[in-house]
């Protein structure tokens, strides 16, 4: 993975601009130079910890850019997908620190939380210090790396997919029984709902056509009693129509005798009793349309009460009473099934739990065997790094009653650094250069997996001079045709194999202020032969010293 770091504004940093090669590089400079700042810078890109003192003095903020080209299916591209950040081309990690103490994250130009750049930053770089060696402070770190090393990831997929298969069966079971027990409180209540619900036999519409009807009826009964009025005076014994007709016919007797006198009341007489006649007949056919059944008003109103009252009761609307009554009756035959299905599901989850034990168990004899095998492989690397003495051990707690997705293993690597003194956590037991020295070990015996493409090790040759400092030369450099690594080192012999060889220097500001900057620069072969003199012989280059660092490049070139 190729790594290009641009700072600006940061401490002792005006603006730094750098690219890190594949293989081994090594950073070096006197003590205090900045080599701390550089790496404090890169921890701010990854998403560590912000504080407005690493802002350049008189600067309102300092500025972090890491750009990492990684492979497509690489985890941390994933990560960001799922999160909704795009990820095409190199990533961009950009990180803004305020002198203020605010800080501002963003992956690809897009704003993101710090947590989100951290997650994805600890995918593409591990900061291996003497005092932060992050891979080792949470022992679920311990298991992934002996899962890593023993190739088991298919092993703990697995687990992890029948883990969740036992407690979805175990929810669904609980669920289920709830739902049976609260049924079973409520089995009388049940029963004779559905048993007046089923009388009832609610019809989806009903109630509004009972409604309808009721209203019709009604209707008619207001106004039947005046259309009836008007048919007994129209047709009954006070009829006027006979009065009518005998007075006609008398006019018409009488017309003979004095021509021209009442033939037009004649005339406007028979026209009335026409017209008299067309009411008597649209009368009895109103009359005949207003008649209905008292009988059928009462069984509407009796059945749309009934069905207002069952809503009233139940608490729902009316048209909700044939989706309640099919809700009961399910409920019911959960009830009376209820024993049956309970049994089934207790079988599943018993199925369930037996298959992620049994698939648990093989997952931990192989971590057993693992774990003894990266024990071996960690102590085979210890007597070159001076830790002879010391024992490396893979402790594994196997716990069935601890059932998890990970396992029921609890892996915790300790150590024993001298004979007779007590084993313990890495973490506590082992110093600050024991510890480094460890972690390189392990980081050997892992090779190239449960590692990020980057490992960067700060100063992890404290301590340790000559053989030893040659040995974790040698080791960085075998780790480096894995991984990409990067090492702040003091040590001539490390800094001998490296690949890119970078010089941290500080001196007056480019601006011409009184200001100090610390600069990075990448050194030639003849520049490299002076550095390398320099940490040989410290503060006075002699030639032996300059022959003594050829000899050096020579030897890992």
């Amino acid at each position: 993975m190729l790594i290009q770091l641009s700072i600006r504004d940061i401490v002792l940093i005006e603006r730094l601009d750098l690219a890190f090669e594949i293989g081994l590089s090594v950073l070096t400079g006197e003590t205090g130079a900045g080599k701390s700042i550089l790496l404090d810078s890169l921890s701010l890109a990854l998403g560590g910890r912000g504080d407005g003192d690493l802002v350049r003095h008189g600067e309102d903020k300092g500025q972090v850019t890491a750009v990492f080209d990684v492979g497509m299916e690489h985890g941390a591209r994933t990560l960001l997908r799922e999160n909704g950040i795009d990820d095409e081309g190199d990533l961009i990690f950009r990180r803004q620190q305020s002198a203020d103490g605010r800080t501002k994250a963003y992956v690809n130009d897009q704003p993101v939380s710090v947590q989100l750049m951290r997650q994805a930053g600890q995918l593409l770089v591990e900061i291996h210090g003497q005092h932060d060696d992050r891979a080792l402070v949470d022992t679920n770190a311990h298991r992934t790396l002996l899962d890593a090393f023993a190739g088991l990831t298919d092993e703990v997929s697995e687990v992890a997919r029948l883990y969740r298969l036992w407690r979805d069966s175990e929810r669904t079971l609980k669920k289920h029984r709830e739902k049976v027990e609260s049924a079973a409180r409520e089995a009388d209540y049940l029963r004779s709902s559905v048993e007046e619900l089923e009388k009832l036999s609610p019809q989806d519409g009903e109630e509004e056509e009972l409604a309808d009807n009721r209203q019709k009826m009604m209707k008619a009964e207001r106004i039947a009693g005046d259309i009836a009025e008007a048919s007994e005076f129209l047709n009954g014994n006070a009829s006027p129509v006979p009065h009518i007709a005998s007075l006609v016919r008398r006019l018409e007797r009488k017309s003979h005798e004095a021509p021209g006198l009442l033939e037009d009341t004649v005339t406007l007489l028979d026209a009335a009793l026409d017209q008299l006649s067309n009411a008597q007949m649209e009368v009895e056919a109103a009359l005949r349309k207003t008649e209905y059944d008292p009988r059928e008003l009462e069984r509407v109103e009796e059945r749309l009460f009934a069905l207002r009252a069952a809503s009233r009761k139940y608490s729902v609307p009316v048209t909700e009473l044939p989706a309640l009554a099919v809700r009961m009756i399910a409920d019911l035959a959960d009830l009376d099934a209820g024993e049956e299905r309970l049994a089934r599901l207790d079988a599943e989850v018993g199925l369930a739990r037996e298959n992620y034990d049994a698939a648990a168990r093989s997952l931990s004899d192989k971590r057993h065997d693992a774990g003894t095998a990266l024990a071996g492989a960690v102590m085979a690397e210890l007597p070159a790094l001076k830790l002879e003495r010391a024992r490396f051990m893979v402790e594994i707690t196997t716990d069935a009653g601890e059932a998890l997705a990970e396992g029921i293993d609890v892996v915790e690597f300790h150590v024993q650094t001298n004979p007779g003194t007590r084993p313990g956590s890495i973490m506590k037991v082992a110093s600050g250069g024991e510890l480094s020295r460890f972690l390189l070990a392990l980081k050997v015996a892992l090779a190239d997996r449960g590692s990020a493409p980057t490992l960067v090790f700060d100063e992890i040759d404290t301590g340790v001079g000559g053989a030893v400092a040659d040995a974790i030369g040698q080791r960085l450099k075998r780790l480096s045709e894995r991984v990409q690594v990067l090492s702040v080192t003091h040590a001539p012999q490390v800094a001998a194999r490296a690949a890119t060889h970078l010089l941290i220097s500080k001196g007056p500001s480019a601006d011409g202020s009184e200001k100090i900057a610390t600069r990075v620069a990448t050194m030639a072969q003849k520049d490299r032969t002076e550095e390398i003199a320099r940490m040989l012989a410290g503060a006075s280059v002699t030639e032996e010293a300059r022959a003594a660092a050829k000899r050096l490049l020579a030897g890992n070139g």
